[in-house]
């Protein structure tokens, strides 16, 4: 987990430092999603503030605590954080356990309905021109002709946000 510490109105000192990777360590050490935890410490008046932003995922929690002193303003935002992070653990679990088991067994001799048939003009365009095509209306897939082959193909956008070209082919 990468703790980036950030200093405001005071100098972070290494005993500081080490006092709250320490303790971020221990908090949200078990989470085993953290993609990166930013700790705002600083001083205002007599006022000490700390504020931490941990990156969970795709989730994002903060919290943020003020006291007298450093150390029990980073054990009051540490409680907050240590919850929220609780919390977003067991909500991980609980999607993680609660996945409905699907029968995957082919429909055989039953109707299969269609809920949306459209037809769809299409025209000659280059594979960029395609993706473009596809991009700018938001799809997964766009069907076209190629200019060059003046064959039907399909390009469609991949998980990893690569492209990809159906092409068809006789048998």
């Amino acid at each position: 987990m990468k703790i980036n510490i950030v200093a405001r109105k005071m100098k972070l000192t290494d005993s500081i430092r080490s006092f709250i990777e320490d303790k971020v360590n221990n908090v949200l050490g078990y989470i085993n999603k953290i993609v990166w935890v930013q700790v705002v410490v600083g001083v205002d008046k007599k006022q000490h503030s700390a504020e931490i932003v941990a990156h969970i995922g795709h989730q994002t929690i903060k919290a943020t605590g003020i006291s007298d002193d450093l150390y029990s303003a980073m054990d009051i935002v540490l409680d907050k954080i240590e919850k929220q992070a609780k919390k977003q653990k067991e909500k991980m679990v609980s999607t993680r356990n609660n996945v409905e088991e699907v029968d995957y067994t082919p429909v055989l001799g039953g109707d299969i309905k269609f809920s949306v048939i459209k037809n769809v003009p299409v025209k000659p365009m280059t594979k960029e021109e395609a993706v473009i095509e596809m991009e700018k209306l938001g799809y997964n897939f766009w069907l076209f002709i190629d200019k060059e082959s003046r064959q039907t193909h399909v390009v469609f956008k991949r998980i990893d946000s690569t492209y990809g070209i159906l092409m068809p082919v006789k048998r």
